[in-house]
């Protein structure tokens, strides 16, 4: 009978052991985690961790989306590529060089010229248009005939016509906008035959020569601007003119 109750204290006391083993282990990882360097090292531990599966997933993102991009290229054809040297194919399209606004300048006459304020004062004194009491620097050329005969009215260069007014003072008007940036002015116009918006080419009739009230001295003419720009500054069209 004693014996029976030694046993069953043991198999009683068995488990115990067990829970101070748990309880032994639990005490020894508290301890660990205790230590103040363990959660730094954990944490960075876990930050190279993510970082570098970061930068695996990018690196293949990467790849992938460069080795697609050249695939696709490669199948339309849209691979461009650098070529320099000798045998280097000039790309640069010419710009449309300007033409005198009429056929021959050689049958006209230069009755008023472009006033340049870098000219001796003799060629601004004539650049000076008048009207009433008041003098103002011509900002265009006026071309006539000997005759005062009218003439043909041509475009200098292609391009779209921006505007195509009746003015009470330098009379029937027409605008061209060019693709270098560059707009023509034709002034003093009979006969007009293009429409505001109409694309012109180089060499095209807009219209006849006619008289204006500003420069009605100078009879059957045609005034002619180049500007940079709509409204913008007037230039010299001698310096942008080739001769003809």
């Amino acid at each position: 009978m004693n014996e029976q109750k030694k046993d069953f204290k043991v198999q009683e006391e068995a488990p115990k052991s067990i829970e101070g083993v748990k309880d032994g282990n639990a005490s020894s990882w508290k301890r660990l985690l205790g230590k103040k360097w363990v959660f730094p090292a954990t944490y960075m531990a876990a930050a190279a961790i993510i970082l570098t599966l970061m930068w695996v997933y990018q690196g293949a993102g990467t790849f992938n989306t460069n080795k697609t991009a050249v695939s696709d290229s490669t199948k339309t054809g849209t691979v461009t590529e650098s070529v320099s040297g000798p045998d280097a194919v000039a790309t640069s399209v010419k710009q449309e060089t300007m033409q005198w606004p009429f056929a021959n300048r050689a049958e006209l006459e230069e009755i008023l010229p472009f006033f340049d304020n870098k000219a001796s004062s003799e060629v601004r004194q004539a650049a000076m248009v008048e009207y009433g009491d008041t003098f103002t620097p011509h900002i265009g050329m006026d071309f006539a005939k000997a005759d005062n005969q009218t003439f043909d009215v041509l475009a200098v260069a292609s391009g779209k016509v921006t505007a195509v007014q009746k003015d009470p003072l330098v009379g029937n008007l027409v605008e061209i906008t060019h693709s270098s940036g560059l707009v023509s002015v034709y002034q003093s116009l009979a006969d007009v035959k293009v429409v505001k918006d109409a694309e012109v080419k180089k060499g095209d009739v807009l219209a006849k020569a006619g008289r204006n009230e500003l420069e009605k001295d100078q009879g059957v003419h045609l005034h002619f601007e180049l500007r940079q720009g709509q409204g913008g500054p007037a230039l010299n069209p001698e310096q942008y003119i080739s001769e003809q």
